[in-house]
C-alpha cells in the first residue's frame, strides 16, 4: 500500500491521465524526474508544419487549498521546481498542474450510476512570463497564484496542446 503522500501524488497524475485520455492525447512519462517534468501530453494530430504538438507538466496535489481574490495561493513549489517551469527558454511549453484533492483518500473517487466522479478539480498555470530565481534553493518555497478560472479539463488540455502549434 502507498503511503499518504505517494497515494495523493499518484492520484494527481492519474487525474491528469484521465483528462488526457478523454481529450484523445497521448501521455508520456520520463523514466526519472531529473528535469521537473512529471508528464508530457502529446496530440497525434497536427497541422502541415507541426506534428505531434506536445506540452509538459509538473503535477502537484493539494488537500488544503487557500483561495483569495479569485486565486489559489499555492506555496508548495521549492525554488528549484519553480525554475523548472519559469521563463520562456524551454523548447516545449511547460505548465504547473495543481490538482486539489480531498484530505481523506477514500473520497478521491466515487462510483455513481452514470459514471465515476473524481474529486476535486485541477488547475493549470504557465510560468513562462516569470523570471527564474538566480540562485535557487530547494529548502526555500516560491509561492504562485493560480487563477481559479484556469480549470483543467479535457478541452483545456486539447487547447493547451494545440496552442503549442502556434508558438
Amino acid at each position: 500500500m502507498l503511503d499518504a503522500r505517494q497515494h495523493q501524488g499518484k492520484f494527481g497524475e492519474d487525474y491528469v491521465r484521465v483528462l488526457a485520455s478523454a481529450a484523445g492525447l497521448v501521455v508520456t512519462k520520463e523514466d526519472i524526474d531529473a528535469d521537473g517534468v512529471d508528464l508530457g501530453l502529446k496530440s497525434v494530430a497536427g497541422r502541415a508544419r507541426t506534428y505531434s504538438p506536445t506540452i509538459e507538466a509538473q503535477v502537484k496535489t493539494w488537500s488544503t487549498p487557500s483561495v483569495s481574490a479569485g486565486y489559489l495561493n499555492y506555496r508548495g513549489l521549492d525554488e528549484w521546481q519553480f525554475n523548472r517551469l519559469a521563463g520562456p527558454n524551454f523548447s516545449i511549453r511547460r505548465y504547473l498542474f495543481l490538482i486539489t484533492v480531498p484530505a481523506e483518500s477514500h473520497l478521491y473517487a466515487s462510483s455513481l450510476t452514470d459514471g465515476v466522479l473524481l474529486r476535486h478539480l485541477g488547475y493549470y498555470l504557465s510560468l513562462e512570463t516569470e523570471q527564474p530565481i538566480a540562485a535557487p534553493d530547494r529548502s526555500r518555497k516560491r509561492a504562485v497564484r493560480v487563477p481559479i478560472a484556469n480549470v483543467l479539463t479535457a478541452a483545456t488540455l486539447r487547447r493547451l496542446t494545440e496552442t503549442e502549434l502556434d508558438r
